[in-house]
């Protein structure tokens, strides 16, 4: 992580915009921590991906779900337990059906006050939007697979495995053609892994690996990452390249005995000589010493 101060975290939900018929997008115009944010209609219902971090976030993206349901029912997901994408749940109470997987659902109650904490600690406007935060426990929890349906429009929640976090979920919405995919898959910067040894080892270079392949044979039209750029199938291929080239460079070198310290320290400026215009560059250590472990 970096100890630069990071710019207040606002969702702009002025700017969403219109990916097909009743579904539109938050963009994060390339904020920290700011996700983007789905909200997904049918006639009977609307379903919103993700809430911004903090109530004050939270409490925006509800508005604007409420006025674009008029009067339909609201459901919540959210695409992993991480703060931005999950730490403003609790408005949702009362108001809409909080929905995720398991595993993510264990994920928010064995681990949510610690990432608070953490993400507490970052100080300034990050701070403040986290004083009032509690971790939300969702109303309904699936297993695997559940799909959901809005009324004439079935939207995929799936359960992924373990590879950003362990309780992993993209939402795709085949009428539309359109996946989100939380931090499974950013544009414009290095992978994040949150790998924080002893407090958590749950990312997982190698199940990531898998997922991505996996996903890439979905075929979406649309790709709503996590973080950055929307875009169309290309997103999902270049995060796998990107990688398997972690992987195999890091790898490559860890089986020939090299120390941990040089293997970071070549791998690292190899995929910055590589990728110059991505961000993130602080998340490509943590990257490495995960798949060391692996």
């Amino acid at each position: 992580m970096t100890d630069v101060l990071l710019p207040d975290p606002a969702v702009r939900v002025a700017d969403a915009q219109e990916l097909a018929p009743d579904l539109l997008v938050i963009p994060n115009k390339q904020v920290d921590l700011v996700p983007n944010i789905g909200l997904i209609g049918g006639t009977d219902a609307v379903l919103v991906v993700d809430t911004g971090i903090g109530t004050a976030n939270a409490s925006e993206v509800l508005a604007l779900a409420t006025e674009v349901a008029r009067g339909r029912r609201l459901y919540l997901t959210t695409t992993h337990f991480h703060p931005e994408h999950a730490f403003g749940a609790q408005v949702f109470a009362g108001h809409a059906t909080y929905l995720v997987n398991r595993t993510q659902a264990d994920d928010l109650q064995a681990k949510g006050s610690g990432y608070l904490e953490m993400f507490r600690g970052f100080g300034g406007p990050i701070a403040e939007r986290l004083e009032d935060v509690e971790i939300p426990t969702p109303d309904q929890v699936y297993d695997d697979a559940h799909d959901l349906d809005l009324g004439g429009r079935i939207v995929e929640l799936r359960a992924t495995g373990r590879g950003h976090t362990k309780g992993d979920q993209v939402i795709q919405v085949p009428d539309a053609g359109v996946l989100f995919t939380g931090d499974l898959a950013e544009t414009g910067q290095f992978a994040i892994f949150p790998w924080f040894p002893p407090y958590d080892v749950d990312v997982s270079g190698v199940g990531w690996l898998s997922v991505m392949d996996r996903l890439t044979t979905t075929a979406p039209k649309i790709v709503v990452p996590g973080h950055g750029e929307l875009g169309g199938p290309e997103i999902l291929s270049t995060v796998g390249d990107y990688l398997r080239e972690l992987r195999d460079e890091t790898w490559r070198r860890r089986d020939s005995a090299m120390s941990e310290s040089d293997i970071r320290a070549e791998v690292k400026a190899l995929l910055i000589e590589r990728h110059p215009e991505w961000s993130g560059q602080d998340w490509i250590e943590p990257s490495i010493n995960c798949l060391c472990a692996e």
